[in-house]
């Protein structure tokens, strides 16, 4: 068993933050706006593309997708990864198509396309509909790491939950407050590797508690019924069928990452559109074998337990963690801490930013404001530190919400939440017809209502027929057609946008 003590991990965590702080101090000589959005679009392209992957994977991916690999439900044993099949489907439809969109435009937040292609109303519904998709996400998120460090670390100290979520945002926004996205594209670097590192060091140890190498390991993996990647058999109401895993994979990926202004931030930073796209390309291929990474390290601790005769969890997200702080050898632990700490922070700075990007952008107009640039970096800090109480008041009001799977929470309220945006986006792209703008609001709300509805009586209404990941799809195919119907035949403004 592991001799980590609730008081060396705090000690570890504090000398992380520590270090992020001191990147921070390091990248962050500057606290204009420029800087803050998009670091001045000065950015080699390789390093953004090593620190998306820790956004990408965040701790959800951490402890919820190895913990799911030995479950019988949705996406059990390695079925997930046909959905990550489908994100390299995506990812090649935001480097061909949006990404040549966005520069060609010139774009602060992906959202004032909408404002050119639709109007006024459809840009902020958009830009608001992120902004609650990215609350959510990154809330979720931050919970799983919070309810960790209060299982394990602070809450054994006597430290209330409450205060373990508002220290973990206050780091946040300590290191992220004046350079924003130049600091956030460092950070998320160093946090990438910390966190692959875990993984890595998690399957040697394992291999050498159960007397095998780690090619030996690998070889039970793959040997073992946890390996089983597609799934054809249970048809279309099987929640892991191929066809619905993979197409739902390239739409979380065109919707959560293409559509998403946090990720496509990240991407108007580099410094002209064909570095964008070998990053996009090659942050595309770094995931995939990521992902394979952690599934593998998932099979491999179901394996150690049947090894080692423990007791598995009623809650899979807490496999990892507890084979990492009890049974494991503390070199583990310690990886698991510091992998943690980084899958979170990762995706959480950065979220913070985008979500202060998007409102001070796409609601304060600041970029078309005739405020001093002092003026406006004050502006950007208060929207900052409010954003920073938003998302602690919703961790707070999600934490008795906990009741399956996160990663499954996640992408479920995300196809509620991104199904309008994409519904939205691909109208403005595959149609030339404009819309009556002051509709789309009621229309994107109706929306997803809808598919809630469909989703929870699917059995009746669609013969059972589960929706599954195709959340999303559904959602956007509503908000699809919704526009059609109050559509009118292209105008010349119209296609003076669509030749642009």
């Amino acid at each position: 068993m592991t001799q980590l003590t609730p008081s060396l991990i705090g000690m570890i965590i504090i000398g992380y933050f520590i270090l992020l702080y001191l990147v921070s101090r390091m990248t962050g000589k500057k606290s204009d706006n420029a800087t803050f959005f998009l670091a001045g679009r000065k950015t080699h392209w390789i390093w953004i593309s090593i620190g998306m992957i820790g956004a990408s994977l965040s701790g959800v991916t951490f402890i919820s997708i190895p913990g799911v690999v030995g479950t019988d439900g949705l996406n059990g044993s390695f079925s997930y990864f046909q959905v990550v099949m489908g994100y390299m489907l995506g990812y090649a439809v935001i480097a061909l198509i949006l990404l040549p969109l966005y520069y060609r435009l010139n774009l602060t937040t992906i959202y004032g396309y909408l404002d050119k292609r639709f109007g006024s109303t459809s840009y902020k519904t958009g830009a608001a509909f992120f902004l609650i998709s990215r609350i959510i996400g990154a809330s979720f998120r931050l919970f799983l790491v919070a309810m960790v460090l209060d299982q394990f670390v602070l809450g054994l100290m006597g430290v209330p939950f409450w205060a373990t979520v508002a220290i973990s945002i206050l780091l946040i926004w300590t290191y992220t407050q004046n350079s924003g996205m130049q600091t956030i594209i460092f950070t998320d670097v160093l946090q990438t590797a910390f966190m692959l590192l875990a993984v890595g060091l998690t399957i040697y140890f394992i291999s050498q508690q159960m007397d095998i190498s780690v090619w030996g390991a690998l070889d039970k993996v793959r040997e073992s019924d946890y390996s089983q990647v597609f799934h054809f058999e249970g048809g279309w109401t099987d929640p892991n069928n191929f066809f619905k895993q993979f197409l739902s994979g390239a739409l979380i990926t065109i919707v959560m990452t293409g559509l998403d202004q946090d990720m496509m931030q990240k991407n108007l930073a580099c410094r002209s559109l064909r570095e964008s796209q070998k990053n996009m390309f090659t942050f595309c291929l770094i995931l995939v074998v990521a992902n394979l990474m952690f599934l593998s390290m998932g099979a491999l601790l179901y394996l150690y337990v049947d090894h080692a005769h423990i007791a598995i969890p009623v809650k899979s997200d807490q496999l990892y963690p507890m084979l990492a702080l009890q049974y494991l050898p503390a070199t583990v632990g310690i990886a698991f801490i510091v992998g943690l700490i980084a899958a979170a922070y990762s995706s959480a700075d950065s979220a913070l930013t985008a979500l202060t990007t998007s409102f001070c952008v796409d609601f304060l107009g600041m970029e078309k404001t005739k405020k001093t640039e002092t003026e406006q970096v004050k502006t950007r800090r208060k929207v900052h530190l409010a954003m920073s109480i938003i998302l602690f008041l919703t961790i707070m009001g999600f934490a008795q919400l906990h009741d399956q799977a996160v990663i499954t929470k996640l992408f479920e309220v995300a196809g509620y939440t991104y199904g309008p945006i994409l519904g939205l986006f691909a109208f403005g792209l595959l149609t030339k017809r404009s819309v009556r703008d002051r509709l789309v609001l009621p229309l994107a709300i109706a929306a997803p209502l809808l598919t809630w509805v469909l989703n929870t009586w699917s059995d009746v209404l669609l013969a059972g027929f589960q929706l599954g990941f195709l959340l999303i799809a559904v959602n956007g195919l509503l908000m699809f057609f919704g526009l059609w119907l109050i559509s009118t035949p292209p105008s010349s403004q119209n296609e003076l946008v669509m030749q642009e």
